[in-house]
Formats: C-alpha cells, structure tokens, sequence
C-alpha cells in the first residue's frame, strides 16, 4: 500500500476534522473520498458513452429491432 503527502488548504482542513470525528481516522476518510470520485468518472464516463450510443441512428434502430424480437418471443 502506498503512502500519500498532499498539503490541504483551511476548508480541506475543516472538512477532514468533520470527517474523520466519528469512528472514521483521516486514512479512511480520505480512501472513501479517492474512491468516490473514482466512482462518480466512471459514472460520467458510462453516462457520456450511452449519450453517443443514444444519438446514434444506426445503433437505436438495432436497439429498437432487438427489443421488437424480445417482445415477439414473449408474446409466444
């Protein structure tokens, strides 16, 4: 595991001491802060891949055809 030096500012400051009052030291707070940005790029990542599928005709009209099928084999 890697270790980390990064300088904060005041409100960083402020913000870890609320963090970390509870049950949660500094080390945790901040892997919970990495990984939930991490987590929230490839949200847009996969937000921004289904907007160009989303606009492109080709891909919604196979789209469109898949769920046809699905709706005909439901229908048997």
């Amino acid at each position: 595991m890697a270790t980390i030096t990064f300088r904060t500012d005041e409100g960083v400051d402020r913000a870890l001491a609320d963090l970390s009052a509870g049950e949660r030291d500094r080390s945790q707070v901040i892997r919970e802060a990495i990984l939930a940005a991490w987590h929230r790029r490839q949200a847009e990542r996969l937000r921004a891949e289904a907007e160009v599928l989303a606009a492109d005709p080709v891909d919604r009209a196979e789209a469109q055809a898949v769920l046809a099928d699905m709706e005909l084999l439901r229908a048997w």
